[in-house]
C-alpha cells in the first residue's frame, strides 16, 4: 500500500489513547472511526476528543475553523462492520492482554480489507505474542503513541514476520501526520521510551513498598534533582494506575517475580479503591490540583 493510499483510518478501542490517535489522525486530514463496544466509553470519548481539540486551539496548534472540519472527520460507532469494512489503517489500543488483543484482530481480519495494515499500541508486549491471530502477521506491526498533545514521538515496531513494505508504509505514515518515528530493529517490550520509563517506575515502586520513603518524597527527590514537573507517582497518575498494575502484573507473573508481584499487589490497593489515577480524579494524589503542582511541594524549610 502506498502512503497517499492511508485516508481512512479505524481505531480499536476508545480509551485514553485510543481517541488521541483518532484525533491526531484527522487533523492531518483522515477520515476517523473510533470503536468500542462500550457504549458509555464512546460516549465519554466523544467528549474528550472536544476537549483536546480545545486544547489544541488554545495552544494555538489549530485553529477553531480546522479544529471543527477535524472533529467533523471522526465517527464513534459500537458496530464493527460499519468501523472496519473501509479501513486503510488500523490502530488498536485494548487492555494489555495478549490473548485478547488476539481474538480482536482476528475479528476484524474479516471485516477489513485484504490491503488494510494492522497495528497495535501495545505499551508493554511485543507484536509477535499476537501476530499469528491477527491472521495477517506480515502486515502487521506495533505502531505506539504517546500523549498526543505534548510529544510527537511514536514507536515503529516490526516483529519477525512483518514484511519491509508494511514497516515503511507505517513509518511514511507516522511522518504524514507530524510525528518523529522511532524505528526498533528489533522487537522490545517498552520500546525505547518506556523501556527506561519501566525501569524508574519500578524502582519508585520498589522503595515505597520497601516503606523506604513516601509516595510524595520519591517525588520530590525525582523532581527536585531532575527539575521535572512531576515525580515517578504522579507519571503513574497520568498514565492510568489500571495500565500501569496491567504491565507490572502480567511481566510479574510471566517472570515469576516476587518484587514485581509486591509492587502490582500495592497499586491494586489504589484501583480496590476506584483510584485509577487523574482520570478518575484520585489516584496517588487528588486531581485535578495534585499536591505536587503546588510550589510549596519542593519548598524548603527555609524558602520564603
Amino acid at each position: 500500500m502506498n502512503i497517499k493510499d492511508i485516508r481512512k483510518i479505524l481505531i480499536i478501542g476508545a480509551g485514553t489513547m485510543g481517541h488521541q490517535i483518532g484525533f491526531l489522525c484527522a487533523t492531518h486530514g483522515c477520515d476517523v472511526a473510533v470503536y468500542d463496544i462500550d457504549p458509555e466509553i464512546l460516549k465519554k470519548a466523544e467528549e474528550r476528543t472536544k476537549a483536546l481539540s480545545e486544547r489544541f486551539i488554545s495552544k494555538g496548534r489549530l485553529s477553531p475553523e480546522a479544529a471543527a472540519q477535524t472533529l467533523a472527520r471522526i465517527s464513534f460507532t459500537d458496530d464493527p462492520e460499519a468501523a472496519g469494512r473501509n479501513a486503510d489503517l488500523v490502530s488498536e489500543s485494548v487492555p494489555e492482554d495478549p490473548a485478547l488483543k488476539g481474538r480482536i484482530f482476528a475479528q476484524f481480519n474479516g471485516i477489513c480489507p485484504e490491503r488494510t495494515i494492522f497495528t497495535t499500541n501495545t505499551s508493554s508486549l511485543v507484536p509477535s505474542m499476537f501476530a499469528d491471530a491477527t491472521g495477517r502477521p506480515e502486515r502487521f506491526l506495533a505502531f505506539h503513541f504517546h500523549d498526543v498533545a505534548l510529544n510527537n514521538v511514536v514507536d515503529v515496531m516490526p516483529h519477525p514476520g512483518t514484511s519491509p513494505e508494511a514497516a515503511e508504509t507505517v513509518r511514511a505514515f507516522a511522518e504524514k501526520i507530524g510525528q518523529l518515528p522511532i524505528v526498533l530493529k528489533k522487537e522490545q517490550p517498552g520500546y525505547v521510551f518506556n523501556t527506561m520509563l519501566m525501569t524508574l517506575l519500578d524502582a519508585a515502586l520498589n522503595l515505597a513498598t520497601k516503606e523506604v520513603a513516601s509516595v510524595e518524597d520519591i517525588d520530590r527527590a525525582w523532581m527536585g534533582i531532575m527539575h521535572t514537573a512531576s515525580g515517578p507517582f504522579g507519571i503513574m497518575d497520568s498514565v492510568g494506575l489500571d495500565t500501569v498494575w496491567k504491565i507490572t502484573a502480567y511481566w510479574a507473573e510471566k517472570r515469576n517475580d516476587p518484587r514485581a508481584k509486591k509492587n502490582a499487589e500495592f497499586i491494586k490497593t489504589y484501583l480496590d479503591k476506584g483510584r485509577l489515577g487523574k482520570k478518575s480524579g484520585q489516584g496517588f494524589y487528588a486531581y485535578p490540583d495534585p499536591a505536587f503542582a503546588a510550589r510549596e511541594f519542593l519548598a524548603g524549610k527555609g524558602s520564603a
